[in-house]
């Protein structure tokens, strides 16, 4: 699903905000990105999304090399993946229940479809209901739980959160995690960015450690890219 070969990134600044990164992430898998502030977590969530593209290295996202993509093609490329961010980047003047649509209204999908899967979108996270509510009179939990909500509703394959928790409480943190949770154990995948450690050994799942741009433990990480054979070949021709 998500495989990074020997990728940097250097921004304008001279910044190596990730240098020599390889991993791979499997389809159907569940795992937190973690490491201290300035490790290179949102870079490498802005490389999968297409926010940023490398300097150097392949990013291959459910078969498609990043540097492949147009940047006509960013749009529809952008559709198979769901992002959450932190500060949840909500329109605060529309209700919810535009917020949620908004994806769908710019893809042209019809109006009578868009209701069906907003409705279905929030009740996935529990808000069914608050279509009319703005976010202003949501609580912080809740407006994430807006952000996931429109986050999912192109059901992407793929779903990568940047520090969804990093505002919330104890209790709601463990709510919004369990909510990727599930969307996990239907076969999406899921990266989440957190430095929440406490929080992380709740799910037992893989933890991807990052410091200074690079996987710090190989074992962490998962499988080595190096040392799988057939890799040259694959990114040739997934290019």
């Amino acid at each position: 699903m998500i495989l990074f070969d020997h990728v940097f990134k250097r921004y304008p600044n001279g910044r190596e905000a990730v240098a020599d990164l390889s991993l791979e992430i499997g389809k159907g898998e569940m795992a937190f990105l973690t490491g201290h502030s300035g490790a290179g977590k949102s870079t490498l969530l802005k490389l999968i999304a297409l926010i940023e593209r490398p300097t150097r290295g392949a990013v291959i996202v459910n078969g498609q090399n990043t540097a492949t993509v147009p940047r006509a093609k960013i749009p529809a490329f952008r559709r198979q993946i769901g992002v959450v961010f932190q500060d949840h980047k909500l329109l605060m003047d529309r209700p919810v229940y535009d917020n949620v649509a908004l994806p769908l209204v710019i893809a042209g999908v019809p109006e009578k479809e868009i209701g069906k899967r907003v409705r279905a979108s929030l009740d996935q996270v529990g808000l069914l209901g608050r279509e009319q509510n703005r976010p202003i009179e949501l609580s912080t939990g809740e407006q994430q739980r807006v952000g996931i909500a429109r986050a999912i509703i192109g059901k992407p394959a793929l779903l990568i959160a940047d520090e969804p928790t990093g505002n919330l409480d104890p209790d709601l943190a463990v709510e919004i995690m369990n909510i990727f949770k599930r969307f996990n154990e239907v076969g999406v995948t899921v990266l989440i960015a957190s430095h929440d450690v406490h929080l992380i050994d709740r799910y037992g799942v893989r933890r991807v450690i990052l410091e200074g741009g690079r996987v710090s433990d190989p074992g962490a990480a998962g499988a080595d890219v190096d040392a799988l054979p057939d890799l040259p070949k694959l990114v040739a021709e997934r290019e």
